[in-house]
């Protein structure tokens, strides 16, 4: 086999993989599992996690504000081993390029990332899930995600056809407020907010609730022994929730525009994403937040992120030249 075949295989496997980590790391964080291991790279001072009676023990003692739970622990553990790998494949596609004298501007930006990334995961334990670093631990998930899409693209791995559209600047836009709006449903999931208004389209029944956006957007809070459960008033976390709502209702304005100047082609697969997002996001509500929904709805922010990141790069593609 062809370094240029190895290279593509380890491409596309890193994007599946960058995906797996993704609905992992929603799945850690729902279940409450961020810290089931306290401590970092290790699980209560072993490679993987403490097994017999008398490990959990010393565990326990070493540990006693967090006593071991192999419930919690297990999602944490299975979560950075699949990350681990992750990183170590992008390792590869980085000797693979250097070797075969490809471009490595991007292989090298994928690693720094992924380095970063693995820093934020060390800090999301030992900082006891500042809501600050699990916030930007995921945008960093979602980064590494998009650049192993668009080094994908680049190397023609998967195929993008260019796209005319006018106005072509909407795609700009979009891109924009689905960022914000991906920032802002972390910021939610880091605060536990995600069922501070638990009826829908109103909150406890009002249009307006009462609100404290300065304590819900306060980024120097204190997180006490740890930030498990949240720290934030009721009050603070209506104001995270009711944002992220309006930020929803942003992402389906502008994807409605965008779907109106969108060729056939395109236009299905967004459609898809965009209204089967916004769902998630309301049956995340109004079934009171059930485990799958909620990491179908950060699995969904991804697709919807990739779509709008292709359409993106389509449109700006210059059409191909016709042979004379």
């Amino acid at each position: 086999m062809s370094s240029q075949h190895i290279h593509k295989y380890c491409v596309l496997v890193a994007l599946m993989l960058a995906f797996v980590v993704i609905v992992l790391g929603a799945y850690t964080r729902l279940v409450d599992a961020g810290l089931g291991c306290p401590d970092w790279p290790g699980c209560y001072g072993h490679l993987v996690m403490p097994a017999t009676p008398e490990e959990i023990q010393a565990a326990n003692e070493k540990f006693e504000a967090i006593p071991f739970d192999v419930t919690k622990a297990v999602p944490e553990v299975v979560h950075r081993f699949v990350a681990g790998t992750l990183g170590l494949l992008v390792l590869t596609i980085v000797v693979i390029s250097w070797r075969s004298r490809k471009a490595l501007l991007i292989p090298m930006a994928l690693l720094v990332l992924v380095i970063f990334q693995a820093a934020l995961g060390a800090w999301t334990v030992t900082l006891k899930l500042w809501p600050q670093v699990v916030t930007a631990h995921l945008i960093g998930g979602f980064s590494v995600l998009a650049v192993l899409f668009m080094y994908a693209l680049k190397e023609n791995y998967i195929s993008n056809r260019p796209i005319k559209m006018k106005p072509s600047y909407i795609t700009t836009i979009f891109s924009g407020v689905l960022l914000c709006q991906i920032i802002l449903g972390g910021w939610t999931s880091a605060n536990y907010a995600a069922l501070a208004c638990p009826d829908f389209p109103l909150c406890h029944g009002e249009l307006v609730p009462e609100m404290n956006f300065k304590e819900g957007f306060n980024v120097f809070q204190d997180i006490g022994p740890n930030y498990l459960g949240g720290d934030l008033s009721s009050e603070a976390r209506i104001a995270v929730q009711v944002t992220h709502r309006l930020g929803a209702l942003l992402v389906l304005i502008f994807g409605v525009w965008l779907i109106l100047i969108l060729p056939r082609g395109p236009r299905l697969h967004f459609s898809i994403f965009l209204f089967v997002q916004i769902a998630l996001g309301i049956l995340n509500v109004v079934l009171h937040l059930p485990l799958y929904i909620a990491v179908l709805h950060n699995l969904g922010a991804a697709l919807l992120m990739l779509s709008t990141l292709q359409i993106y790069l389509a449109s700006r593609e210059p059409p191909p030249q016709n042979s004379s």
